[in-house]
């Protein structure tokens, strides 16, 4: 029979776990340019498992995710290209054809989208930040298992022609696309603004005697 785990043996075991969460949200940032490999299954499994962990006010489960990956990548193009021609009705299609190796600069793209209920109790904003946090849920589980990843919006990700082509209905919202891969290169660490800054601890205003 295993004999108890003392107390600070456990204490220090959570503690050192903590750390290491810690130390990979703290090294979190974006990475480009990314290239293969990209996440295998079991590792996307992971990381959209961890995204479905984010808050979710009365669980109306907003998220959605639409995974592009292999060949697939070439009908995403297509489609990048179409849209920067009827922008520019007057150019030449060979003008955009750049357009499609978008597509192709990660092995692995997520369409990020919310689906919002318009009908509960619960405020449109608080769907979409459920959203948000899902979405830095993938990102943090990305990087936890040593890949990079790089969240992008711009005027492909408003057009309702893409909203189409990806298949989300008429109460969902594209939000932007992550792009995923492996980091190319070492980069130099973004500097991160001083937490003064942006925090502040609010106290009761003094009340009159």
């Amino acid at each position: 029979m295993n004999s108890p785990i003392p107390n600070a043996a456990l204490t220090d075991h959570a503690s050192s776990r903590a750390q290491i969460v810690l130390d990979s949200l703290l090294s979190r940032e974006s990475h480009w340019p990314l290239a293969e490999p990209g996440p295998n299954d079991a590792e996307l499994a992971q990381i959209f498992d961890a995204a479905l962990r984010a808050p979710d006010h009365a669980r109306l489960r907003p998220w959605r995710f639409v995974l592009v990956r292999g060949d697939a990548r070439g009908a995403l193009g297509d489609v990048l290209v179409d849209l920067a021609c009827a922008r520019a009705p007057g150019e030449p299609r060979s003008a955009h054809a750049h357009r499609r190796q978008k597509a192709f600069a990660t092995p692995v793209v997520i369409a990020l989208g919310a689906a919002v209920d318009s009908t509960s109790h619960v405020p449109e904003i608080e769907q979409l930040m459920s959203m948000g946090a899902a979405t830095m849920n993938l990102l943090n589980a990305i990087h936890a298992l040593g890949y990079g990843g790089f969240w992008a919006t711009g005027d492909d990700t408003y057009e309702p022609a893409m909203h189409a082509a990806l298949g989300f209905g008429p109460s969902e919202r594209l939000l932007g696309f992550l792009f995923v891969g492996t980091p190319q290169r070492a980069q130099r660490p973004a500097s991160r603004p001083e937490r003064e800054a942006f925090v502040r601890e609010w106290k009761a205003p003094t009340r009159g005697q």
